[in-house]
């Protein structure tokens, strides 16, 4: 069998060859636009500017170069996945598509300048959108440089316009962004946008405003216009990347954790004490990726659908139960099995559902490779102690992500302070610092790059929160008022 690292450089391989296809599609794209511009010379254009058209070819695959090169050093791991090639082709080329069909049949500053940033930083991060969108601008003025979008009176100032409008909006759009997780909010970053779009075209047209000040004024129109067409295509765009190629964004997580979620609604209903504990789970687990510096709203999220796999036999586990145990009647063997199948079923659950993967990853991974105590137990008992300890583990794989590991931990204990008589936070502490340390004897977190420092800010966070969670009540006195409100002292039961 091949290695890991085996795998993936044919995986990086494959990418190079998909880069290369998507190549040629990009330039397909670029080439119908010039024959769209020009339907019927379209040939004797290409004859006549045949050193420009390969220039353009040969500038476009170096752009691409530079896109492989980037991530073939910061991010392999992306590269090697090639539906994300695929992606990060297609939003090049959609964007593509909105800038020539603005810029050609409205105006160059009605070009939605910002909308490849914008789709980047959401889908993407920052570090990756600030770099596309510089390729993306340079692209751009190649493009319009080396086609036939722009008559020739003046081709060349409205060419230096495109580059500035998409490199600089583009950039502003970037940082304007912030910590937005709301789709009204993206809205307004198209309106924060146009400000400083407008003093850059204030700028560029600073010759002509008193030659002629009606163009001006068209011009700050257009480029307002441009701004909000952005982040009117980006909130349109984004839910169609998300769901074509599965990827996790703000808006995507809070349409997750909404309560009005399907696999929610069925978890609430089905199995409410399965839901409940989830519920806590997520606080939890939110907190506690807020205090190491991790992404607290997919934590959340994570924690949400970690159980979800209980929903096949939501009976057998025991925050769904009354009054009779379906485990009685069950030997140890077959009750591990159903117990540790919910992993595996919430894996399967969430990836038919097409859930991100790092969602459905968690389901699989929260319990790891840990023993199923009480029916281990159990099976001692009965046997006599002849019991393998691998028929009543989970089957793994233990957490290959930090936020894995913050839901493992927050899972265990919650359940287990749950079960305290005494919820002090000396209790409390005890509790979760020896959760912690089994399952580092268990060598759980071995796959997952958390440190020790880590884990002790996360032992601190729970011990808090728990202890506000399972605090202790004041004793309500045995009082009732009647409808005139007068005190009414009911009699104490008796034993």
């Amino acid at each position: 069998m091949r290695n890991a690292g085996e795998v993936k450089n044919s995986r990086l391989v494959g990418s190079a060859f998909v880069f290369a296809a998507c190549y040629v599609v990009l330039l397909v794209v670029i080439f119908l636009m010039i024959v769209i511009n020009d339907p019927h010379g379209w040939t004797k254009y290409f004859a006549d500017n045949f050193a420009g058209i390969l220039t353009l070819c040969v500038c476009t695959l170096l752009l691409c170069f530079i896109i492989y090169y980037y991530y073939y050093f910061e991010d392999k791991a992306f590269l090697a996945k090639t539906s994300n090639v695929v992606l990060v082709f297609s939003l090049f080329t959609v964007c593509v598509i909105a800038a020539y069909v603005f810029g050609r049949f409205v105006n160059i500053y009605a070009r939605p300048s910002a909308l490849l940033a914008l789709l980047c930083v959401f889908i993407f991060n920052r570090r990756q959108a600030i770099m596309l969108n510089f390729i993306f601008s340079i692209l751009m003025f190649v493009i319009d440089t080396y086609t036939n979008n722009f008559a020739s009176d003046g081709a060349t100032t409205q060419v230096y316009y495109s580059l500035m409008l998409h490199f600089v909006c583009g950039t502003f759009a970037i940082f304007a962004v912030g910590k937005n997780k709301t789709r009204g909010g993206l809205l307004l970053t198209g309106c924060i946008v146009a400000i400083p779009t407008v003093i850059i075209v204030t700028l560029l047209q600073v010759t002509v405003i008193y030659n002629d000040w009606i163009a001006f004024v068209a011009s700050l129109g257009y480029s307002i216009m441009g701004c909000l067409v952005s982040a009117a295509l980006a909130l349109a765009l984004m839910p169609v990347f998300e769901g074509l190629f599965n990827r996790l964004t703000v808006f995507r997580l809070r349409e997750l954790t909404s309560t009005n979620a399907p696999l929610l609604v069925r978890l609430k209903q089905e199995a409410p004490g399965t839901f409940n504990h989830s519920l806590i789970v997520a606080q939890l687990s939110e907190t506690c990726a807020v205090a190491i510096g991790e992404n607290a709203e997919l934590a959340r999220a994570a924690a949400y659908y970690h159980d979800v796999g209980k929903l096949k036999q939501p009976d057998c586990f025991t925050e769904n139960q009354t009054d009779y145990n379906v485990h009685d009647e069950l030997m140890p063997e077959l009750s591990a099995d159903i117990i540790r199948s919910h992993a595996k079923d919430g894996y399967e659950l969430l990836t038919a559902a097409r859930f991100p993967k790092i969602i459905a990853d968690v389901a699989r991974e929260h319990h790891g490779t840990l023993p199923i105590k009480f029916f281990y137990n159990k099976a001692m008992k009965l046997s006599g102690g002849d019991v393998n300890i691998a028929d009543y583990s989970y089957l793994g794989p233990t957490p290959q992500s930090k936020i894995a590991a913050i839901v493992m931990i927050a899972d265990a204990s919650e359940a287990a302070t749950r079960a305290l008589g005494d919820r002090s936070p000396a209790s409390v502490e005890k509790v979760v610092r020896s959760i912690i340390e089994e399952r580092m004897d268990l060598d759980q977190f071995d796959r997952c790059d958390i440190t020790i420092r880590e884990l002790t800010v996360i032992k601190q966070t729970l011990v808090e929160a728990l202890s506000g969670v399972h605090h202790h009540r004041v004793q309500y006195p045995a009082i009732r008022f009647n409808r005139a409100r007068q005190a009414v002292q009911e009699p104490e039961k008796k034993e």
